[in-house]
C-alpha cells in the first residue's frame, strides 16, 4: 500500500476541482484525484452559459443579478454568499477569457450574452441578456480550458483514482488526507495532506430520468455523511424542464434564451398563464411544475399524452445551427426529430442538487452550524454555500464552480502554507479495505443493477417534481428496504483490474444513503419552496421553514443508523422575503 504526501489534495476534476487546482498549485504542492479522466467530468455537459453582469449587450449590474439569484432561490439563499458570487462573476468570466475560452462574440468583438431563465433587469422588470456562452457547449469549453491550463501549470493528476474515505487525525479534529482505490490495479493508496478540497459533483443517479452522467453518484457527499458530518438542504433537487422526453438527455435552457417556446398538445404557449412577464424564461422550478401541470390536466402531447413540446421552428435555421448545434444534433440522433422544422418532445429531468456539504463563504466545511473542520473545503455541486437556495437559476452553476472553486483553491493553499503535515491515524485504510474486501468476497444473492433500478423507480415515482406525505413515505419505506437488501449484495467480477462492477456496488451504497436523506428532509419540510413542491402543503411557509435543513447521521447502540434533522438560519442582508411573481 502506497502513501503519498501533498500539501493540498483536490478530490474531483470537474470545473470546481480544476479551478481550485489552478489557484492552489501557485502556492502549494497540489494533487488532483479523479475517478474519471478530467475532460470527461460532468461540467462538460453544461450547455447554456455562465452568467455575469458584464453589461456587454444591455444595461446590467451585479446587484440585479444578486436579487435574481435570491428571488430565484425562493429566499432560501444565504445573501452574503450570493453577493460575493455575483460581484466576482465579472472577473471569473474575464479570467476564463484570458485563459483562452472561445466565447461567442458580438459584432464589436465583445463577449456575447443571451437571455436565461429568471435573469432580469431592475429587480424583475423584464428579461435581461446576462449569460456568456460558447454556442451550447459552454461547460465543455470551460472544462477543456481549465484542463489545458492545469497541464500548463504542471498540476499533478491521479486519474481513475476513486476516493472512498476521508482521513481525520486521531483526535477527529482536523483533516489528514484521503484513501483512494486505483481503478487500473485495484490497489489502495493513502494520500496524506494538510488540506483537502471536495469537488465531487452531484448525485442525479438516485433518479431514473436524469440529465446526469452514470458517474454522478454523490460519492463526496456520501463520504462526508459517513464521517458524521452534516449535509444541508438535500430535499431541494432541481428538475430541468427540457429533458428529451423519456430519455432525460438535456436540451439547454439557452434554446428558450434564443426564443424557443414551450407548447402543449393544442399548440398553446402555456407559460403565459404561469409567468405572464417572462413566460418561457421563468425559473426552472416554475417551468417544470407548469409542464407537469399541463400533462396532468390532459394537455400533454404524444401517444401517451405524457410530454409537451419545445418549439424552435419560428427561429431562423442559421441561428439554431450556429447557437444551438449540440442540442440540434441530440434531438436528431436520439428522437429522430429535427428542431429546425419539427416540435421537440420534452419533459422535466432530474438535473441538479441545490443542497450538499455545508460550507461558509470561504468554502470551509462546517461540522455544525458554525464550527469549521480545519483543513477541509468543498466547492461546486457537492457543496452548499447556499447561493442556490431552493432553486438554482440557469447559468449560476458554471458561475458557482468558477467563483467558489477559485476561493477553495486559495483557502486550501493558504491553510497548507502555514499548517504542519498532520500525522495519519493508525491503520488509516482499514475502512476502505474492509469495504472493498466485503463486496469482493460476498456470497449474497442480491444484484447491484436490480437494487439501483428499484431505487431509481421509486424516487422517480414518489419524490420527483411533486411530492406528498403519502408518496414520500412510500419512497422512504422502499429506500430503507433496499438498504437492507444491499447488505446482501454480491458481485460477479472478483478481479483487481478495472473492476467497474465493484465500483458500481460502492456507488450504490452512497446513492441509497443520499436518497434516504432527500426523502427524510422532504417529509419534514411541510411547505412548497423552489424545487421542493408539496401538493399537501402548497404555500411557502416562512414562519416555520425559512431555515436550512441540516441532516446528521445518527448511529444507535445496535449500530443501526437514522437520519437526524436540525436547522440553520438563512443569512439575510438586504432582500426581505416576498412572494415570487414573474
Amino acid at each position: 500500500m502506497q502513501t503519498h504526501r501533498f500539501d493540498v489534495i483536490i478530490v474531483g476534476a470537474g470545473g470546481a476541482g480544476m479551478r481550485a487546482a489552478l489557484e492552489s498549485s501557485k502556492l502549494a504542492r497540489t494533487a488532483v484525484l479523479t475517478k474519471l479522466y478530467p475532460t470527461r467530468s460532468h461540467t462538460g455537459a453544461a450547455q447554456g452559459g455562465m452568467c455575469a453582469a458584464l453589461a456587454n449587450v444591455e444595461e446590467d449590474n451585479w446587484e440585479w443579478h444578486t436579487f435574481d439569484t435570491i428571488k430565484g432561490g425562493d429566499y432560501l439563499v444565504d445573501q452574503d454568499a450570493a453577493e460575493i458570487m455575483c460581484k466576482e462573476a465579472i472577473d471569473a468570466v474575464i479570467d476564463l477569457e484570458k485563459m483562452g475560452l472561445p466565447f461567442n462574440r458580438t459584432p464589436e468583438g465583445r463577449i456575447d450574452q443571451r437571455r436565461f431563465g429568471g435573469h432580469t433587469r431592475n429587480h424583475g422588470e423584464a428579461a435581461v441578456r446576462r449569460a456568456c456562452y460558447a454556442a451550447d457547449r459552454t461547460g465543455h469549453m470551460i472544462l477543456q480550458t481549465l484542463y489545458q491550463n492545469c497541464i500548463k501549470q504542471d498540476v499533478e493528476f491521479y486519474n481513475e483514482f476513486y476516493v472512498l474515505d476521508l482521513v481525520m487525525t486521531e483526535d477527529g479534529e482536523r483533516t489528514a488526507g484521503v484513501v483512494a482505490y486505483e481503478l487500473a490495479t485495484g490497489e489502495i493508496h493513502i494520500f496524506n495532506a494538510k488540506s483537502v478540497v471536495f469537488a465531487t459533483g452531484g448525485f442525479g443517479k438516485v433518479y431514473k430520468t436524469t440529465s446526469n452522467a452514470h458517474t454522478l453518484t454523490g460519492d463526496g457527499m456520501g463520504i462526508i455523511w459517513r464521517k458524521g458530518l452534516p449535509l444541508e438542504d438535500m430535499e431541494f433537487y432541481q428538475f430541468h424542464p427540457t429533458g428529451l422526453a423519456g430519455l432525460g438527455v438535456l436540451l439547454t435552457e439557452g434554446a428558450r434564451g434564443e426564443g424557443g417556446i414551450l407548447r402543449n398538445k393544442d399548440g398553446e404557449r402555456f407559460m403565459e398563464r404561469y409567468a405572464p412577464t417572462i413566460k418561457d424564461l421563468a425559473p426552472r422550478d416554475m417551468v417544470a411544475r407548469a409542464m407537469v401541470q399541463e400533462v396532468r390536466e390532459g394537455r400533454g402531447a404524444g401517444p401517451d399524452a405524457d410530454y409537451v413540446y419545445l418549439d424552435l421552428t419560428h427561429l431562423p435555421a442559421e441561428q439554431i445551427e450556429e447557437k444551438l448545434p449540440d442540442i440540434t444534433e441530440f434531438s436528431r440522433t436520439y428522437l429522430g426529430v429535427d428542431p429546425i422544422t419539427e416540435l421537440v418532445p420534452v419533459f422535466p429531468t432530474a438535473h441538479y442538487a441545490m443542497g450538499g456539504i455545508p460550507t461558509n463563504i470561504e468554502t470551509e466545511v462546517l461540522r455544525d452550524n458554525e464550527t469549521v473542520v480545519p483543513g477541509l473545503y468543498a466547492a461546486g455541486e457537492c457543496a452548499c454555500v447556499s447561493v442556490h437556495g431552493a432553486n438554482r437559476l440557469g447559468t449560476n452553476s458554471l458561475l458557482d464552480i468558477n467563483v467558489f472553486g477559485r476561493r477553495s483553491g486559495i483557502a486550501a493553499a493558504q491553510y497548507a502554507v502555514t499548517a504542519e503535515l498532520p500525522d495519519l491515524p493508525p491503520e488509516p485504510a482499514t475502512f476502505v479495505e474492509s469495504l472493498v474486501a466485503g463486496l469482493r468476497e460476498s456470497t449474497g444473492s442480491e444484484r447491484v443493477g436490480e437494487i439501483r433500478k428499484a431505487m431509481q423507480e421509486t424516487m422517480d415515482m414518489n419524490a420527483q417534481v411533486y411530492r406528498t406525505e403519502t408518496t414520500l413515505k412510500q419512497a422512504l419505506a422502499d429506500v430503507q428496504e433496499l438498504q437492507r437488501r444491499f447488505r446482501n449484495v454480491a458481485i460477479q467480477d472478483k478481479g483487481q483490474r478495472f473492476n467497474t462492477e465493484l465500483l458500481e456496488a460502492i456507488e450504490l451504497g452512497f446513492l441509497l444513503d443520499l436518497a434516504e436523506i432527500v426523502v427524510v428532509g422532504a417529509l419534514e419540510r411541510k411547505e412548497s419552496r423552489g424545487g421542493h413542491a408539496r401538493e399537501d402543503y402548497q404555500a411557502r411557509d416562512d414562519v416555520n421553514f425559512m431555515r436550512h435543513t441540516m441532516a446528521y447521521r445518527h448511529v444507535d447502540e445496535t449500530g443501526e443508523h437514522t437520519v437526524r434533522l436540525d436547522y440553520k438560519p438563512v443569512i439575510v442582508t438586504r432582500y426581505q422575503p416576498m412572494e415570487r411573481k414573474y
